[in-house]
């Protein structure tokens, strides 16, 4: 669970942190989206990830309206306390991008390093 006497730095940022999203089952990175202190305060008082919408600039439970909302199972920052890890279970049909997909990371980008490898390799 999450030590709460830990204080997150908010200020990096201009007040936001990025937040990923887990499968606490499958370890699968679900999603990723930004929270400010009181987006931080409403998921760890209500027990499920609730964002801070840049584009709407109001708190955004994600699944409040589809029923995918994702209940934290743990918690974690990283070293430098400016970035949070929620590890969660996901409700209703378990689809997690508003794309109808588990997970918003669905799009593979090619790697320079990948590319001149297929390229050395396509020429024998």
């Amino acid at each position: 669970m999450s030590d709460q006497t830990t204080i997150i730095d908010f200020e990096k940022m201009d007040g936001l942190v990025p937040g990923i999203v887990q499968d606490a089952a499958t370890g699968q990175v679900l999603m990723l989206g930004f929270l400010n202190e009181a987006s931080y305060a409403k998921s760890l008082e209500s027990g499920f990830v609730t964002f801070w919408s840049r584009t709407r600039q109001k708190l955004w439970m994600k699944g409040e309206t589809s029923g995918n909302r994702l209940r934290i199972v743990s918690t974690a920052t990283d070293c430098d306390n400016d970035t949070l890890l929620f590890r969660v279970v996901v409700e209703g049909d378990g689809l997690v991008c508003h794309e109808g997909t588990v997970t918003c990371f669905t799009r593979p980008l090619a790697l320079a390093a990948n590319s001149v490898s297929a390229q050395e390799a396509a020429r024998g």
